[in-house]
């Protein structure tokens, strides 16, 4: 992987970003502005990360600072009948569970225009860290929720590079 900077011209290379820990991100002018451009030109950001003990904090910050990003933006529950859902895997919601706490985690989407007909920008996995399922697999994780994080992370690039 590489790791580019928001405000890097290189990102708009990528059609999809990746977001961990948004409870530590603090994007300063440039860098909204880098996002902001990069997702309206048809970039797909997925953020990740919200578990533990400051999850609802993690929350509020990861919200103002994408405030910043899209004035106005709308942060939405995904339901589960959303084509991301289903993108080339059908999910299974009910093994798919946060590694910590055994939690139903919840999926939240940015819609360009706010309107939910229309392409997801940013999708939150929230009460989840799908990033240490992938990593970890091979540590004794639980093989379930383990396989439908792979499934979904699929899905994603499937349908971040369909729309």
């Amino acid at each position: 992987g590489n790791v580019i900077a928001l405000d890097d011209p290189e990102l708009m290379k990528y059609p999809v970003a990746y977001l961990s820990e948004p409870g530590g991100w603090y994007p300063n002018e440039k860098e909204v502005l880098g996002l902001r451009n990069y997702l309206l030109k048809g970039g797909f950001l997925i953020v990740d990360d919200f578990d533990g003990g400051s999850m609802k904090q993690d929350w509020y910050h990861f919200v103002g600072e994408m405030g910043k990003v899209f004035p106005g933006a709308r942060i939405v529950e995904m339901p589960e009948t959303h084509p991301i859902f289903d993108a080339f895997f059908k999910i299974d919601f009910n093994r798919l569970v946060s590694y910590g706490t055994g939690d139903k985690p919840g999926y939240f989407g940015i819609f360009k225009d706010n309107d939910p007909r229309k392409r997801v920008m940013v999708i939150v996995n929230f009460n989840q860290d799908m990033g240490d399922y992938w990593e970890w697999s091979d540590r004794g994780f639980n093989i379930a929720p383990t396989n439908e994080a792979y499934k979904l992370g699929v899905n994603y690039l499937i349908y971040a590079l369909t729309h």
